[in-house]
């Protein structure tokens, strides 16, 4: 017998039809170990956590949801194998993963020659700039990131500022969109300094930046343990300058391994990580605090952004589904570029043909440390 039932998710209303047919194929990689487990664990969470829920509502279209999920650790070559087996052996219908920048790039390629949407978690513009037919993304661009923190420096007074980045895809490329962005928002930036992945100390590079005239301001560009270390030793070191972090920390791990030294750092986020403080009239009050809630109560353990990404990416790919009427992956890509006025855990998004992530700057927020946790900088 037929029927229809109606799931609300974040405020996302999706009409299911029965009865079922073949599970519609999810597959995804990321890096749920290793360095960048930050980033994976959360994601994996999330969507795991949101497949069961879709499923348990009667799942779409009248079919389940499969979830084909691999663990990349972060590695690029891992990815491409992982993505190869989901195109070829899994048959996935959307892809919704790629933690990092560097596993991204790694898949697009097979992703774009195959004809499977696409949907990345990683921050690099690279990934969307230009616009590749079949991928799209959920987080802020590095490039967006760099904007924000310029336009707060400028707020407040700043218009000489040093950078500092690590050596991972995301650093370099954040590094590189800021250095081309800085002047048009009014920065110089008087000194630029990096350390290596593997780097435990950053006191030289942070030195060298003490010693620089002028600097009255500081951005790290990066994202892992790194940003806990150049923010420990900036106290260390006594720079009273203001210091900035990019959107690749934010979440409260950051903060509970840089310390005290965190006090007071800011960098832009999602709304997510103040969710419980945004005004009921804000547009994303009910996705992210539904969000925040169903995952720390599945898994105890606090939200952070990343696994926000996860989820408005699965979102993006059912509403696509849905829209489309089936898993033909041309109507879904079709129908992913059509969305508009999707609002997500990381903003409003409004996707069209020459933008492949759909968020304006206003989908940031400007955090800052206090007494250990994120404030919204008003």
């Amino acid at each position: 017998m037929n029927f229809r039932t109606l799931l609300a998710i974040g405020g996302l209303s999706i009409a299911f039809s029965a009865p079922a047919q073949e599970p519609i194929r999810v597959g995804s990689f990321l890096a749920v170990t290793g360095p960048a487990a930050f980033l994976g664990d959360p994601e994996q969470k999330t969507l795991e956590l949101y497949i069961e829920k879709l499923n348990a509502a009667g799942g779409l279209l009248g079919r389940k949801f499969q979830l084909f999920a691999y663990d990349s650790a972060g590695d690029a070559e891992k990815a491409r194998g992982y993505v190869k087996r989901l195109i070829e052996q899994d048959k996935v219908d959307v892809i919704v993963g790629g933690s990092t920048t560097g596993e991204t790039m790694a898949a697009v390629p097979l992703a774009e020659a195959a004809g499977t949407p696409f949907i990345s978690l990683a921050g690099a513009v690279v990934i969307v700039e230009p616009v590749k037919k079949w991928v799209f993304k959920t987080p802020h661009t590095d490039r967006m990131a760099c904007e924000k923190v310029f336009v707060d420096m400028r707020a407040r007074g700043a218009t000489k500022a040093a950078l500092i980045s690590g050596s991972g895809g995301f650093d370099r490329s954040m590094r590189a969109e800021c250095l081309k962005v800085a002047a048009k928002n009014g920065i110089q930036i008087v000194a630029d300094e990096s350390y290596g992945a593997g780097d435990t100390d950053m006191t030289a590079q942070l030195t060298k930046i003490k010693n620089t005239a002028g600097v009255q301001a500081v951005l790290n560009a990066g994202f892992g343990q790194g940003p806990a270390i150049v923010t420990k030793n900036y106290r260390q070191i006594g720079i009273s300058a203001p210091l900035y972090q990019s959107h690749g920390v934010a979440s409260k791990q950051y903060v509970k391994l840089s310390g005290d030294a965190a006090e007071g750092v800011r960098l832009p986020a999602a709304a997510l990580l103040v969710a419980d403080t945004l005004p009921d009239s804000d547009p994303q009050k009910k996705v992210v605090t539904g969000y925040k809630r169903d995952f720390e109560g599945r898994f105890k353990q606090e939200v952070s952004t990343f696994g926000g990404h996860a989820y408005d990416g699965l979102m993006l790919a059912v509403e696509a589904i849905r829209r489309a009427g089936s898993t033909n992956k041309a109507a879904v890509r079709d129908a992913l570029e059509s969305i508009r006025g999707y609002v997500g855990t990381g903003g409003v998004v409004n996707m069209s043909a020459q933008d492949h992530m759909g968020l304006d700057l206003s989908a940031f927020r400007m955090l800052e440390v206090r007494n250990g946790d994120w404030m919204l900088v008003k």
